[in-house]
Parts: structure tokens; sequence; C-alpha cells
């Protein structure tokens, strides 16, 4: 990557529980709370759903890399929120809870694509934060753990987003069990697309992940991030074909698309990588 360029106040009047730089085309997001393990709250929910709408409309971002600082990547929610919580009545916990949901649809459903750089624990609502992304990268050592039912909880709004990801039977297993499984069972069920060995080549790999990104049309890659959204879980129906075929015609007939064939048959570089 680039050098990095801190942006203290690009979203919010300067978000207080994340750090947003930007290395390049590459933004990258930091929780910043390990004294209580980068745990959920108001503010932290407020500022990731701030930063990733922002970043959502930043025409020139290729990439996001989701981190975070010190042991744990995710502790799901933080113990006073969850003390305030339970004096809530049913109307201001149901909002409180849309909040939530609201932040990780505004992760998933962002145009730019999201590596998750996992460089320990992921609990409860960290594993929706996890699933959410788009690419997720993990030390071996990093435990996850979907901890809800042992609170007489379930992990609801994070469910849609970590049922994808892990699927069905897994999903079933580990939500009633709430039994810790190991980074290289979450890379084997699909939560994790990639490990590494220690810290020094997390970041090789996350940023081996970002420069894959950079080598691609940009506007491109944001419609394959769409389209798997959007074909994963729908019916193959004469709709659905002909949504395709409009699609690839699309970006077929625009700039980036004619670019990258012609460069590609006379063996030029395209115009995102001169």
């Amino acid at each position: 990557m680039t050098a990095s360029t801190r942006h203290p106040d690009p979203f919010l009047d300067g978000p207080t529980t994340l750090r947003v730089e930007r290395h390049g085309a590459v933004a990258r997001v930091t929780l910043d709370r390990p004294d209580v393990r980068n745990a959920f709250n108001d503010t932290v929910i407020a500022e990731l759903t701030a930063v990733f709408e922002a970043l959502g409309r930043d025409g020139s971002l290729r990439a996001i890399v989701l981190a975070a600082e010190g042991k744990a990547f995710c502790a799901g929610a933080d113990l006073n929120w969850m003390k305030a919580m339970a004096g809530y009545s049913w109307d201001e916990n149901h909002a409180d809870a849309g909040r939530l949901a609201h932040m990780l649809w505004t992760i998933y459903s962002c145009p730019v694509p999201v590596i998750a750089r996992v460089q320990g624990d992921v609990y409860a609502g960290g594993v929706g934060l996890v699933a959410v992304c788009d690419i997720a990268v993990a030390v071996e050592s990093a435990g996850f753990c979907l901890s809800e039912a042992k609170l007489g909880l379930l992990p609801a709004t994070i469910g849609p987003y970590v049922v994808r990801a892990l699927g069905e039977q897994a999903s079933r297993r580990y939500f009633v069990t709430a039994e810790r499984f190991s980074a290289a069972e979450a890379h084997r069920l699909g939560l994790v697309h990639e490990l590494a060995a220690d810290a020094e080549a997390l970041d090789a790999k996350v940023d081996a992940l970002a420069v894959a990104l950079l080598a691609n049309g940009p506007a491109a890659v944001r419609a394959c991030k769409r389209l798997v959204q959007d074909v994963a879980h729908a019916p193959i129906t004469l709709q659905l074909r002909d949504d395709t075929a409009r699609r690839i015609a699309d970006i077929r007939a625009s700039d980036e698309g004619r670019d990258g064939v012609q460069s590609f048959l006379s063996k030029a570089k395209p115009s995102w990588l001169a």
C-alpha cells in the first residue's frame, strides 16, 4: 500500500471510537476501543454507520479494510450498554436493535468491497461484523463464538448474514450451543477466507487482497459485489436471466468495459492501471 494519510475529521465531527485512514484508493477503518475488546455501544454503532455511508459515496475508493486495535477484534455488546438495555421497554429495545441492524446492512451493502482484518477473538455481534464483510482474513489464534444463548438472548440482527456466511447446518449448531470455535473451523465453514500465522502474515495477506482489487476495473468490482448479493438466493427465473443479460450488456457498453476488453486484446494496460 502507499503511505498512510490520517483523516481526523473525515465524516463526523471526528469519530471517537474509530480510526479512519486513507492509503491511496484503500480506506482503513479501525475499531479503537481495545480496553473493552472493541465491544459495541450506541456510539460505535452510530460511527460505523456514518463512516461506511460516507465511504460508500466516495467514488475514488477501491477497497476498505475493517480492522481492530488490541487483542480482540470485537467482543459483541459493551457491558455498560447491556446494563442500560436491561431497563429498556420493548419499543426502546426494538429501536436500539434497529440501529444495529441498519449498521450491519450499511457495511454489507457498501458498494466498495470490504476486507475484515481479524487479529483476535470475535464474539456475538462481532461475528456479524465479520460476516457482513466481503472477504475475511484471520490469525490462526483467533476464536469465534456466537455467545448470545448463554445470556438468554439470540443472534437475531446478525443472523441473516451469519447464516449466509456459515451455512445453515453450522448455524443451527453454533447458534444453540454457543460453543467457541477456532479460526480453522471458521475457515473450513467459509466465514473466514484466509488464515495467517501472525500479525505480519495477516497484514501481508490483507495487502495482497487489496492489490488484487486495485488491479480490476473499479466499476466492474462494484457490479460484481452487487451481482453476488442479488443472485445468491434468487430462483433462476426468466426475469433473473434477463436481468443478468442486461447487466453484462450495460458493462460491455460502458467506457470501462470497452477499455478493458480492448486493452486485453491489444495487450495494453487498461486505463485504471495506466
